[in-house]
């Protein structure tokens, strides 16, 4: 979670089994607390689901062709610029 990002509570239901083995986690010290368990557990999900639409909409956008035109007049356009970069670049 972001630093100095509000929390707000919410009720989830989970399989006793789950509950039980996050709470013998917190217990053991093997992760800060359940709660912080089950919030970057969610973190990593949203983030994976954002990845994957990312690259969804990468995937369409390969076949647009106005997008493709695109990229290539910024392409051109940066040539200079790209060049003088990749120079600085230590081989």
């Amino acid at each position: 979670m972001a630093k100095g990002a509000r929390s707000r509570k919410m009720t989830v239901a989970l399989p006793a089994s789950l509950v039980d083995k996050l709470r013998i986690l917190a217990r053991t010290k093997r992760v800060q607390s359940a709660n912080a368990a089950v919030r970057e557990t969610v973190e990593r999900y949203i983030v994976d689901l954002e990845r994957e639409d990312f690259r969804r909409a990468m995937e369409i956008a390969a076949s647009d062709p106005e997008f493709l035109r695109d990229v290539e007049t910024v392409e051109y356009d940066f040539r200079h610029a790209d060049r003088e970069s990749a120079e600085m670049i230590p081989q």
